[in-house]
């Protein structure tokens, strides 16, 4: 069962950016949308929504190799981190839940 939710969607507004790229981030939270960070998948086919971060639009782009080039290991350094954070914030406003 794939986890589509447009409250989890919908949480990143107004957040702040959890990828926080140096050199890349705008800190701005009204840029701040939900960025899918699972497998390539293609545009219209994307993970889980439990498997994304908060993200500027300009951190996005950059995760999404748009703006700039950043090897793997960089990028799944900065990912992790921002899921983590990023989870946490889910699990506190009650958006996601441990049994």
């Amino acid at each position: 069962m794939k986890v589509v939710s447009k409250k989890i969607r919908n949480s990143a507004r107004g957040q702040d950016c959890a990828l926080r790229i140096p050199g890349v981030c705008n800190f701005n939270p009204e840029t701040t949308v939900l960025a899918h960070v699972g497998r390539n998948r293609g545009m219209s086919i994307k993970c889980h929504d439990t498997f994304a971060v908060y993200a500027c639009d300009s951190c996005h782009m950059a995760i999404d190799g748009h703006s700039m080039t950043m090897d793997r290991g960089t990028k799944a350094q900065y990912v992790l981190d921002a899921v983590e954070e990023t989870q946490a914030k889910l699990l506190e406003q009650g958006l996601i839940k441990v049994a």
